[in-house]
């Protein structure tokens, strides 16, 4: 391994030698001989004043005939059973026992000075006064008057130093509150500066508002004025009839087609009607009742969207000169703060939608497969076509704008590749239209011609399954691979075999190209943690994010400097990967053993939930901005449905409110959304 890889070790201390011209205080060998006598005779003699039944120290010591001593109730307990002495064996009985006056007194001595040694004064007090020590009651009154005094000082110092605390408490209470309060105030200047901005754009789109209409009703005036004046002319014309009849025969023509325009108006309808709902617009909205909903909207998470606003107004003016600097014009003409810009765009997109509408559905399973779980579903380069794959062992490719406009039964793929081993992810091409990379469950990592309908490229190193694969943006003949062998290989389509490995300690479950760089890539494992490498150093990571409670099990890129991940443990993360920061926890949906998907765009980031249902979430806002439950006509149980299948992959229509998505039973749903 390089040196590099080794952490860096904490410097040791090292001992020098003491010179031999400083010599160290040494004791006489005779004090330790000395000191180590006293200490076994001290040993010698606590050992020699133990009864040798009970293995404590004697009390009330009695001496038989044969010259050994007890404790007496150990002595008297022994004799009742025994007529024997427990050292020597020899008869004894309790008319030869005597008192051994001397014993106790050496134990008493002994005693009190092993309490001398080791008793606090107060003890030493309390035992001089429980043995019976002469004090006068003159010395007594003078000890309580001390005692007294000493009470009473301590008693001051304890009080001192309780408000020492306390005055500290008060102290940093006083200086959070202040710092709250200066936030507070900065907060409520941002919010009064940007009521006015707001006020004023506001009067300015009005009166804007009113010259438009009071240029409409001025032209209808004037077109009401001439029309006498036209009404004349007609009369004094003295042309031949047939100009006259030529001329309403023009007229006739013309309302003829525009009868003809407002039928085939009619007939379109259905057509607009799949045009508006691919944009997320309703055909017919009431204006008064969309103010109304977003209004609910803002009120039902405006908490985070405060928090949203408090973020971006406090960040951004650091950013104020040098935006001004970049946009002089449009900060001089909107007179909007950047951040007040930024959060306005965070609630338009935010209220602008209200839920998920289903626009199109088709089956992905067929006769021959009774698990239809669909594993992977894309888009292509120019969102025109859109791929499938699963357990199946095929790969699908539709048409969209055939499956969004024709009727169910006409739903058929357009090309179908077969495979060898149930397939866990695709990936298109974004430079190719015709070329997409899948991986399967024997780890074999293929890369398909759509066009011809066959696999040009085959890789099979990887030595179990491999879970995700992923074309680079920058580098179209770039891809990389992650799988259960715990193993990331970087393939070049150019040869054929990988061209950079990584071991990691833990299965990968997904990796993913920055957008912006063929060199850097998202790698997400079962160790709960984001590996972040580039390519052209891999003996470390540029940086590993952690926070996640389980595995990892997407990884996708919303921009250059934003990933977000998906993971078992339930909750979506976003980081900021430029200045390798966490930036928001998504909750609501619920995921703890299956991949159910992970979609991104902009703003959005969708995901699945292992309740059968699909969740969209605002990058800003850490709740839901909506959910749409599949639903299952072939199962009467509702309950047993939610508990049997799970949203088993999502996928954006690029930039636009359209989403694919797909559940374990093999269903394809096109959302998208809607006010």
């Amino acid at each position: 391994m390089d040196d590099g890889s080794t952490g860096a070790l904490v410097p040791a201390v090292k001992t020098e030698p003491v010179s031999s011209s400083v010599s160290a205080p040494s004791i006489p060998d005779c004090s330790l001989a000395e000191l180590d006598t006293v200490v076994e005779a001290s040993a010698q003699l606590d050992k020699d004043f133990l009864c040798p039944i009970c293995m404590q120290i004697i009390r009330d010591a009695f001496l038989t005939a044969c010259g050994h001593s007890f404790c007496y109730m150990c002595i008297i307990t022994h004799l009742r059973n025994k007529s024997d002495c427990p050292c020597c064996a020899q008869h004894l009985t309790s008319d030869q026992l005597f008192p051994n006056f001397l014993l106790d007194k050496l134990l008493k001595k002994t005693s009190a000075h092993q309490i001398a040694k080791t008793a606090t004064p107060i003890e030493l007090f309390r035992h001089a006064l429980q043995e019976g020590c002469n004090v006068s009651i003159k010395e007594l009154d003078s000890l309580l008057a001390m005692l007294s005094e000493k009470k009473r000082k301590m008693e001051q110092e304890e009080s001192v130093r309780n408000m020492k605390i306390l005055t500290d408490f008060l102290h940093c209470l006083r200086k959070q509150k202040v710092s709250e309060l200066n936030e507070v105030q900065t907060d409520l200047q941002f919010i009064k500066e940007d009521i006015s901005t707001v006020e004023r754009h506001r009067m300015e789109l009005s009166r804007a508002r009113d010259r438009y209409s009071m240029k409409l009703r001025k032209a209808g005036d004037d077109m009401k004025a001439r029309e006498p004046w036209l009404t004349l002319m007609d009369k004094r014309n003295d042309g031949p009839t047939s100009t006259s009849l030529n001329t309403w025969g023009v007229v006739s023509a013309g309302n003829f087609q525009n009868k003809k325009a407002d039928s085939r108006s009619q007939v379109s309808t259905y057509g607009l009607y799949k045009k508006d709902s691919l944009n997320g617009a309703e055909p017919q909205v009431n204006h008064t009742g969309l103010s109304v909903a977003r209004k609910k909207r803002v009120h039902a998470q405006f908490n985070d969207l405060q928090e949203c606003y408090l973020q971006k107004r406090r960040q951004l003016p650091n950013q104020l000169l040098d935006q001004q600097e970049k946009d002089k014009n449009v900060m001089h003409r909107e007179g909007y703060n950047p951040g007040l810009s930024d959060f306005q765009s965070v609630l338009t997109t935010f209220t602008q939608y209200s839920r998920l509408r289903v626009i199109a559905e088709l089956r992905h399973g067929d006769l021959f497969h009774t698990t239809n779980i669909v594993s992977s579903i894309e888009f292509d380069r120019d969102d025109e076509l859109f791929a499938t794959a699963g357990v199946s062992r095929c790969i699908k490719v539709f048409d969209f704008s055939s499956v969004v406009n024709e009727p169910p039964d006409a739903h058929c793929p357009i090309v179908e590749m077969s495979t060898r081993a149930k397939l866990s992810c695709l990936s298109w091409d974004k430079q190719s239209k015709n070329i997409i990379a899948s991986s399967d469950y024997e780890g074999i990592v293929t890369v398909w011609d759509v066009n011809r309908g066959q696999s040009v490229m085959e890789y099979e190193e990887h030595e179990k399954r491999a879970w995700s694969v992923d074309f680079s943006r920058t580098e179209p003949s770039r891809l990389v691979s992650g799988s259960d062998d715990c193993k990331v290989k970087v393939w070049c389509m150019k040869q054929e075999a990988s061209v950079l490995d990584i071991d990691m300690k833990a299965n990968i479950c997904c990796v993913k190209f920055n957008p912006g760089s063929g060199n850097l890539i998202a790698v997400g494992s079962a160790d709960h943690n984001i590996h972040y490498y580039d390519l052209r150093n891999i003996s470390h990571p540029l940086h590993v994010f952690t926070g996640h409670k389980k595995a990892v099990s997407y990884v996708k890129f919303l921009s250059n400097s934003e990933l977000a991940s998906a993971s078992t443990d339930s909750t979506l993360r976003l980081w900021d990967v430029k200045e390798n920061l966490p930036v928001r926890t998504f909750r609501g949906h619920t995921n703890e053993k299956n991949f159910v998907g992970l979609t991104v765009n902009n703003e959005y980031i969708a995901c699945g939930s292992e309740t059968n249902e699909v969740f969209v979430y605002h990058k800003e806002i850490s709740r839901p901005l909506t959910w749409h439950r599949f639903g299952s006509p072939d199962v009467a149980d509702v309950e047993d449905d939610v508990g049997s299948y799970f949203i088993s992959a999502v996928c954006w229509k690029s930039d636009s409110p359209t989403i694919l998505t797909a559940n374990s039973q093999g269903t394809i749903k096109v959302l998208v959304l809607a006010v």
